[in-house]
């Protein structure tokens, strides 16, 4: 419970003073998203946060609403443009997730909230990710992204929720500074961002 605590004032300190400084960043993202893709400004899905317990995630958005002529959404690759790779490959599209911190519902460092239809594709060993709050970056970000395959990242998830501290949440925010400097393990080799889930080492595109 002690390290629950102190992680959750470290949100508020850290979470709460990086929203101040980064507010003109932004009001400045945000203008351009409606600019360059219209309406609406924020992606929102929901996500399963804690315990596994569903929140509403905030970004902004990268993608367009292109269609086929079924008014099926096309792939990802077709959706995204240029304006949108620069948001990912900045990690300034995960800005509005600072807002999830200071609700409560997520941390700034710890696994990455991904998908509800993956909760009964994991593993229980998998599963023990939920154990922490998810974070904006995490332990996987820092050390691979989205070049790591699924299980990879499962893995270095647990292994941070079995090791967390707070000299561990600093080195891992200081880190993601230095990983969106270089843009890092932005997407899976062949594919937009990364490939879907599917449990049991098996992936189809999503």
């Amino acid at each position: 419970m002690g390290k629950a605590i102190a992680k959750r004032v470290f949100d508020l300190v850290v979470g709460g003073t990086i929203s101040i400084l980064l507010f003109p960043v932004f009001v400045m993202v945000g203008l351009l998203v409606r600019l360059k893709l219209g309406k609406p400004v924020f992606f929102r899905q929901q996500r399963p946060g804690l315990h596994g317990r569903p929140f509403m995630l905030y970004k902004f958005r990268t993608m367009t609403d292109a269609c086929d002529a079924e008014g099926r959404l096309l792939p990802d690759a077709a959706r995204l443009t240029a304006f949108g790779r620069f948001l990912r490959s900045t990690s300034l599209d995960e800005l509005p997730e600072l807002f999830n911190v200071l609700k409560g519902e997520m941390s700034l460092v710890g696994p990455r909230p991904l998908l509800m239809k993956y909760l009964p594709r994991y593993t229980p060993e998998q599963m023990r990710r939920h154990e922490v709050k998810p974070g904006i970056t995490g332990w996987a970000q820092v050390n691979g992204r989205n070049a790591l395959s699924w299980e990879q990242k499962f893995a270095m998830d647990v292994w941070y929720v079995d090791n967390y501290s707070l000299g561990l949440d600093m080195r891992v925010l200081i880190k993601t500074l230095w990983v969106a400097l270089r843009r890092e393990g932005i997407s899976q080799p062949g594919v937009a961002t990364m490939q879907e889930f599917m449990g049991s080492g098996e992936t189809h595109g999503s």
